[in-house]
C-alpha cells in the first residue's frame, strides 16, 4: 500500500506557482520580476475561475489583458508585465507551442517628460533631512542613483579615496561606475565606521551575515561575515532570508526611503511630484545645465542609449531663458506705441501756435 501510494504521489504533476519559481531562479531572473510573475500568474488564474493555464488559450489571455487595460485602467508598463508574466509561463514552465501568444499586440507606452525640481528645490527638500535619512537622499542625487541602487550598496562598492560608487546588478543586470558626491564623502566615512562596530557586535552574539546572490552562497558560503559584504544601511533588524533560512542583516527597507522623501517634501512646501526617483531626473538635468557631455551623463547614469538620456534636454531650465514669448512681444509692441504717441502728442503742443488754442 505504501508502495502504491509513494507511486502515485511521484506521478503526481509538480505544481504550477513553485515550477514557476524555479524556472525564473534557474534563468537568474531578480527576485522582484521573480514576486511580479508570480503575483500575474495567480490573478490570471483567479480571473479565469482558478481554471489551469494550460485548460484555456489565447481568448482567455486577451480578456485578462483587456480587463486589465479597461477596467482597471492599469499603465501601459503594467499590462506589458502581465503579458510578460504570461508569456514565460506558457513557453517556458507549461512548453505549450502557442503561436498566438507572439500574436498579440503589446500596449504602448506614452512618453513623459519627467518632472525634475530645481536646485533651490532640492536644496529646500535636503534641509529638513538629518543624519542617515539626508545621506540617502544626498546620493539620490548626488549620484544618479535608482532607490534600490542606494540601500543595495555594500563596503566593498564604495571608493571613498577615487570619490566613486560602483553600482552592481543595476536595471538589466548592468553594472556601472558614477560620482560619490565631495559633499558627501565625510559624512558617508562616519556612517560606515558606525555600520563597522554594529557588524562587529553580531559577530560577538553569533550572527553577522548579509545575504549574497545564489551562486555566491555555493562558492563562498562564509563571504556574507566579511565587512566588504556588509549593506552601507543596513536594516535595524535582523531577518530570515528566504533562500538560505539564516538570520541575516538585510538593507533598510524601501518603504522607509519613499516614506522619508515624501515628508521632507511636504514640510518643504514643493508642490511638485517629488518622489526617490525624482531625484535621479534631478541629478542628470542640473549636469546637461551645468554644461556636462551628454555622452557622460548617459555612463553616470547607465543608460544603453543616448536616446533615454536625451529627455532631460528637454526639461533643462536654463533653455527657455533666451525665448520671448509672443505675447510679451505685443506687450512691449503696445507700450512702445502708447509712449510714441505721447511723445507725438507732447510735441504738437509744444509747435501749436498760440492762435489755433
Amino acid at each position: 500500500m505504501q508502495g502504491e501510494s509513494g507511486d502515485q504521489l511521484s506521478l503526481q504533476p509538480p505544481r504550477l506557482l513553485p515550477s514557476l519559481r524555479l524556472a525564473l531562479r534557474a534563468r537568474h531572473y531578480s527576485h522582484k520580476t521573480e514576486l511580479a510573475y508570480v503575483h500575474w500568474v495567480r490573478r490570471f488564474i483567479f480571473f479565469h475561475g482558478v481554471r489551469h493555464p494550460k485548460d484555456i488559450g489565447a481568448s482567455e489571455v486577451t480578456s485578462f489583458l483587456s480587463h486589465l487595460a479597461e477596467d482597471r485602467q492599469v499603465a501601459a508598463s503594467t499590462q506589458n508585465q502581465a503579458l510578460a508574466a504570461l508569456l514565460f509561463l506558457y513557453k517556458v514552465v507549461l512548453r505549450c507551442e502557442l503561436p498566438w501568444l507572439d500574436a498579440i499586440v503589446r500596449a504602448k507606452a506614452k512618453k513623459r517628460l519627467p518632472c525634475v525640481p530645481t536646485r533651490g528645490e532640492v536644496q529646500a527638500i535636503l534641509s529638513k533631512l538629518t543624519g542617515t535619512r539626508w545621506l540617502l537622499v544626498s546620493l539620490l542625487y548626488g549620484a544618479g542613483l535608482r532607490l534600490n541602487e542606494c540601500l543595495s550598496l555594500r563596503f566593498k562598492d564604495v571608493d571613498l579615496p577615487g570619490s566613486k560608487l560602483i553600482i552592481r546588478h543595476g536595471k538589466g543586470g548592468k553594472d556601472r561606475i558614477t560620482v560619490l558626491p565631495q559633499s558627501v564623502k565625510g559624512p558617508l566615512a562616519l556612517h560606515m565606521e558606525k555600520v563597522s562596530t554594529l557588524h562587529q557586535q553580531d559577530l560577538q552574539v553569533g550572527f553577522g551575515e548579509a545575504p549574497l546572490p545564489r551562486a555566491l552562497v555555493r562558492k563562498y558560503p562564509k563571504a556574507g561575515y566579511l565587512l566588504g559584504w556588509q549593506f552601507i544601511f543596513p536594516s535595524a533588524n535582523r531577518c530570515v532570508d528566504p533562500l538560505t533560512g539564516r538570520q541575516v542583516r538585510f538593507h533598510i527597507h524601501e518603504k522607509t526611503l519613499q516614506r522619508t522623501v515624501k515628508d521632507a517634501v511636504a514640510a518643504a512646501g514643493i508642490n511638485k511630484p517629488v518622489s526617490c526617483h525624482t531625484f535621479r531626473h534631478a541629478f542628470a538635468t542640473h549636469l546637461l545645465e551645468s554644461g556636462h557631455n551628454i555622452r557622460m551623463v548617459q555612463e553616470l547614469l547607465g543608460h544603453k542609449d543616448v536616446e533615454t538620456t536625451l529627455i532631460y534636454t528637454h526639461v533643462m531650465h536654463h533653455s527657455l531663458g533666451d525665448v520671448c514669448s509672443p505675447a510679451d512681444m505685443l506687450a512691449n509692441i503696445s507700450s512702445t506705441s502708447s509712449s510714441d504717441t505721447h511723445a507725438h502728442l507732447g510735441r504738437l503742443k509744444s509747435t501749436s501756435p498760440a492762435g489755433a488754442r
